[in-house]
């Protein structure tokens, strides 16, 4: 038999949007055997657009 589970994909990835859009960058989704999700996130802040002209600018 198999068990409910206790927390919806919709919700582990609303919580990652949501993460992304606030300007963080996720490395880690963890969901517990209660159905909590956790996420972890690295060091370094998510990646902004990549201009060419900002390579030149910080040299």
């Amino acid at each position: 038999m198999t068990v409910a589970a206790r927390f919806r994909q919709a919700d582990a990835t609303r919580a990652l949007r949501a993460a992304v859009k606030a300007g963080l960058r996720p490395s880690e989704c963890v969901i517990g055997p209660d159905g909590a999700i956790r996420l972890v996130f690295s060091d370094t802040p998510a990646a902004t657009s990549v201009n060419p002209l900002d390579r030149l600018l910080r040299s």
